[in-house]
C-alpha cells in the first residue's frame, strides 16, 4: 500500500498515481477568498464541478450573491439569465485559478464544470444551443459544459464534440449509458476528422455516479446477504475501468491528437454511515481517471487518506459481487435507469428553486 507521508499532500498523492481530484463545490467565496487557489497550490486539486443544488446552497447563504442581485434583476428580466450574469463571472475566475493546470496538462485537466438548463434534458436542440451560448460566454478553453446523459443529452453530446466544446456528460448510472455517451464522442471526434478540423484540446468527461447506486442496492440487499452493502458501485467501476483500460479503438483518433473520454467517478460522499467516509476516493484511485469529491470528502481524504492505485484491483471479486447481486434479483441498469430519471428531477428543482431566489430577496 503507497501510504503518503507527514509532509506530503494526501491529495498530491492521488494525483502521483495519475488520477485528478476535482472539487465538487463552487461559490464566490471560494474563488475570491484564496481558497480554491489553496485548494490548487497545496492539495493538487486539478478541476472543478458545479450543478444547479451547488448553486441553490450558494445563492442562499452567500451574502455576496444576494448584495449583487437587485443591480443584476433591474438588467436581467428573464430569470435564467440574472442566474448566469450572478454566476458566470464566478465560473471564469475558477477557471482562470486553474489556467496554469490546464496548460501544464496540454489541456488534459484544469476544468470548472457549468451545467446546462435540466428544462433541456429531453431538448437535444435545445442542449446543443445553450451548450454553445454558454461556452462562448464563459470564453475560457478549460471550461466544460455538462450535460445529462438522457438520449437527448447523447445526441447533443456529438454535435458539441463537433463543434470543439469540451463537456461533461453528467448522471450516467449504467454500462450501457457509459458506452453510448462513448460512442457519441467518437462520432463527434470523426465528424471533425471528415471535416479536416483539429482534434486536439477538445475534453470530454462520463461522470459516472457511485454513492447514489450503492444506497439504493444497500436498502434491497437481504439480511443474509449484509457482506455485499456498499460494493455494487466499486464493484461496476472497478470494471468500467477494466474495460475503458482495453479499449484499443481509440487509437485513430489518438493518432490525430485526440484525448480519450475520461471517466470520471461522481457522488463520491459516502451516504451509509457504517463506511468508511473516505471509501468511495481510496477505492477508486486509477490512472487516467477523475474523482470529484465535496469539501468535507476531500477534507477527510487530506487529514487520513490512503493512496493507492485500487481501481485496477479485485476485478475477478467485482464479477463475483455483480454475479451475487443478479442472485439477488438485483438489476443495475434498472437501478441506474431510474436513478437517472430521479437524478433529473432532483436537478430541475434545485434549478427552480435557484431561480426562485434570483427573483424573489432572501
Amino acid at each position: 500500500m503507497n501510504v503518503t507521508s507527514a509532509t506530503t499532500s494526501r491529495l498530491k498523492s492521488v494525483a502521483s498515481l495519475g488520477q485528478q481530484v476535482w472539487l465538487d463545490n463552487l461559490n464566490r467565496e471560494l474563488v475570491t477568498s484564496g481558497e480554491l487557489e489553496g485548494w490548487i497550490a497545496d492539495d493538487g486539486i486539478q478541476g472543478v464541478t458545479s450543478n444547479p443544488a451547488i448553486f441553490y446552497n450558494a445563492i442562499r447563504t452567500d451574502a455576496a450573491y444576494r448584495a449583487a442581485l437587485p443591480a443584476l434583476r433591474l438588467l436581467h428580466a428573464d430569470p435564467e439569465a440574472c442566474f448566469e450574469a450572478l454566476v458566470l463571472p464566478d465560473v471564469r475566475r475558477a477557471c482562470d485559478l486553474l489556467a496554469g493546470v490546464h496548460a501544464a496538462s496540454a489541456g488534459r485537466a484544469g476544468f470548472v464544470s457549468f451545467e446546462v438548463s435540466p428544462r433541456l434534458a429531453h431538448d437535444a436542440a435545445g442542449t446543443v444551443e445553450a451548450a454553445r451560448r454558454l461556452w462562448a460566454a464563459i470564453d475560457r478553453p478549460n471550461a466544460m459544459i455538462k450535460i445529462p446523459a438522457t438520449a437527448a443529452g447523447v445526441a447533443a453530446l456529438e454535435e458539441a464534440i463537433f463543434s470543439g466544446i469540451n463537456v461533461n456528460m453528467t448522471l450516467l448510472f449504467t454500462r450501457a449509458q457509459v458506452l453510448a455517451v462513448r460512442a457519441a464522442h467518437r462520432r463527434g471526434l470523426a465528424r471533425r476528422l471528415e471535416a479536416k478540423l483539429s482534434v486536439q484540446r477538445i475534453a470530454s468527461v462520463a461522470s459516472v455516479f457511485i454513492s447514489r447506486v450503492d444506497a439504493v442496492v444497500d436498502a434491497l440487499l437481504p439480511p443474509s446477504a449484509a457482506n455485499l452493502r456498499g460494493k455494487a458501485a466499486i464493484a461496476a467501476a472497478r470494471l468500467a475501468y477494466r474495460e475503458w483500460q482495453n479499449d484499443a479503438a481509440f487509437a485513430v483518433f489518438a493518432a490525430f491528437g485526440a484525448a480519450p473520454q475520461a471517466l470520471l467517478w461522481a457522488s463520491t460522499g459516502t451516504k451509509d454511515p457504517a463506511m468508511r467516509d473516505v471509501a468511495y476516493v481510496e477505492e477508486l484511485i486509477g490512472e487516467g481517471t477523475v474523482n470529484t469529491v465535496p469539501d468535507a470528502t476531500l477534507a477527510a481524504f487530506r487529514d487520513h487518506g490512503e493512496a493507492r492505485a485500487s481501481l485496477g484491483e479485485g476485478v475477478d471479486e467485482a464479477r463475483a459481487v455483480l454475479a451475487q447481486l443478479g442472485r439477488h434479483g438485483i438489476d443495475l441498469d434498472t437501478i441506474g435507469n431510474d436513478l437517472l430519471l430521479k437524478g433529473l428531477t432532483q436537478f430541475e428543482q434545485a434549478h427552480a428553486n435557484l431561480l426562485a431566489l434570483v427573483v424573489v430577496s432572501v
